[in-house]
């Protein structure tokens, strides 16, 4: 009876062992995703000041749309992650929206080969992150279903494993424009 016993517990710890360490890795996958996303925002963020410095070169009078741009994404790299960085990193995306509106109203700025490029490295830097959004949400997804599963929700409270929520950029992928270098 008394082997009976201390199989039962080693099983029980065994078994607490792995599922605590099964959140630990989910853990770690959502915050790596977090940390990719992080990285392309900021990309982006990076990329921004220097598409308005080639527009004011242009369009010198639009200086309402071109300081609204530097704002939100001023706002957006001072945001928290969570609901207020997703609104922030939306008006981002609806400034850059309105921005690429803008250069369609003056032909040269359209052919200046800088303006091409950034658009361009814009485009390519919102694909990334929409992968890494993917990446991050995946990882959420399998965290959140494993911390409210049996047995692991035993462990999850009582060692501070909480969910987390998705990270969503409203309207970015019908705002931002594709690039065509063809025309």
């Amino acid at each position: 009876m008394e082997y009976v016993l201390i199989g039962l517990a080693a099983l029980l710890v065994t078994t607490g062992v792995i599922f605590y360490n099964m959140l630990v890795a989910k853990r770690q996958m959502v915050e790596n995703g977090w940390a990719d996303i992080d990285v392309q925002l900021k990309r982006r963020a990076d990329l921004i000041p220097n598409l308005v410095d080639v527009v004011k070169g242009y369009a010198s009078h639009e200086r309402n749309v071109l300081n609204e741009v530097i704002e939100r994404r001023n706002q957006a790299l001072s945001a928290d992650q969570g609901a207020g960085r997703e609104a922030a990193e939306s008006a981002v995306s609806q400034g850059l929206s309105r921005l690429f509106a803008l250069a369609e109203a003056y032909p040269d700025l359209k052919a200046n080969e800088q303006f091409l490029e950034l658009q361009s490295e814009l485009s390519k830097t919102e694909d990334e992150i929409s992968f890494a959004r993917r990446f991050y949400n995946g990882a959420v997804r399998d965290y959140n279903t494993l911390i409210q599963s049996f047995p692991a929700l035993l462990l999850a409270g009582p060692f501070g494993f909480r969910e987390r929520d998705f990270f969503e950029i409203e309207e970015v992928d019908r705002l931002l424009p594709k690039v065509n270098l063809g025309s």
